[in-house]
């Protein structure tokens, strides 16, 4: 457990933060999860639509440091192939 002052402050903040970076990446998981969905019902609207959702959240978790843009952008990379390749 946290002993000085200074670490018992540290501790509060990532317990903030940890609660506001689950949030973010529940909510981006869902979007991906609704893309997903789309892709399996066969349905290209309503895949092309959840895609171009789910994108800036994507992306805004990269800038609040919940994913890494790499890996952002390799999940952007295989769910578009996916829509794409819907016919």
């Amino acid at each position: 457990m946290a002993n000085s002052p200074q670490a018992k402050k540290r501790a509060r903040q990532n317990e903030r933060r940890f609660a506001v970076n689950k949030a973010r990446r529940s909510r981006i998981r869902t979007h991906l999860r609704k893309v997903e969905e789309a892709i399996d019902s066969g349905d290209k609207e309503a895949a092309t639509a959840a895609l171009r959702a789910a994108q800036p959240e994507l992306m805004r978790g990269v800038t609040k440091g919940v994913y890494h843009k790499n890996t952002a952008s390799r999940k952007m990379s295989r769910l578009s192939s996916r829509v794409k390749a819907l016919s």
